[in-house]
């Protein structure tokens, strides 16, 4: 049997506003309960204001490591794909969200990591560390994360094209991507709107795509990019662009 060794929380050395913006946040006690008073929350919100139907290709994952992306029409987009995982889950599973719209004050960002449980790329100045850190995270604690690889969203609706950030997360692992496409968002919560409207969504997700022998490098990324966005393109019923 091997001895027990403790360990320190990541962010244990960082205040309460640099944790919550921090790759390295771990829960605790108090985050944990808001995360799973979120998940309960929006799960009845999405079923009975948004009557969501789920149309999956196979069984939805039930242990991390996952990417789970979509394409990116709304501010309901990361919430609805969160309510379909197992409450267990909620602790593990990480939006990526764009730190300067949730984490722009410290308000919002304890709002987003103690019930979101959001992590923030911060567009304007995102480096290759910061996507080698999530890289890290994803294959070595290992957790689940909910991404948009169009990058931010949609002013019309329409599916636009993926970035390569993607595939600099995953290309050369075992971790699987999990296409989404969501209907009825982009409806339900436009740009323009302050409050969603009772519109229907759909959730259609496909089977996982893996890419373990694509090479980790540029031709590997934009490979990712291109097979990720076809797949999402064929949950939306439309030719990939």
């Amino acid at each position: 049997m091997d001895p027990w060794s403790y360990e320190p929380a990541r962010d244990l050395d960082l205040p309460p506003i640099e944790r919550a913006k921090s790759l390295r946040r771990e829960s605790g006690l108090l985050s944990t309960a808001g995360h799973l008073a979120w998940w309960l929350t929006t799960k009845a919100f999405f079923a009975t204001y948004h009557r969501l139907s789920v149309a999956a290709a196979g069984p939805l994952p039930h242990e991390p490591p996952f990417v789970m992306i979509a394409n990116h029409a709304s501010h309901l987009d990361a919430p609805v794909l969160a309510s379909v995982l197992p409450c267990r889950l909620c602790d593990r599973v990480f939006p990526v969200a764009a730190g300067d719209v949730f984490f722009d004050t410290p308000a919002m960002s304890l709002f987003s990591a103690t019930l979101l449980n959001a992590l923030p790329m911060w567009r304007k100045n995102c480096g290759p560390q910061a996507l080698k850190d999530l890289r890290r995270r994803l294959v070595d604690e290992p957790c689940g994360l909910i991404l948009f690889p169009e990058g931010a969203r949609s002013r019309d609706g329409s599916l636009r094209p993926f970035k390569a950030g993607l595939g600099m997360l995953i290309a050369g692992t075992a971790v699987p991507v999990i296409p989404c496409h969501l209907d009825g968002a982009f409806r339900a919560f436009p740009p323009e709107a302050r409050w969603p409207r009772p519109r229907r969504i759909r959730l259609k997700i496909g089977s996982p795509l893996v890419f373990d022998s694509v090479p980790n490098a540029r031709e590997g990324w934009e490979h990712v990019t291109n097979e990720a966005h076809a797949a999402v393109c064929r949950l939306a019923g439309i030719a990939p662009g």
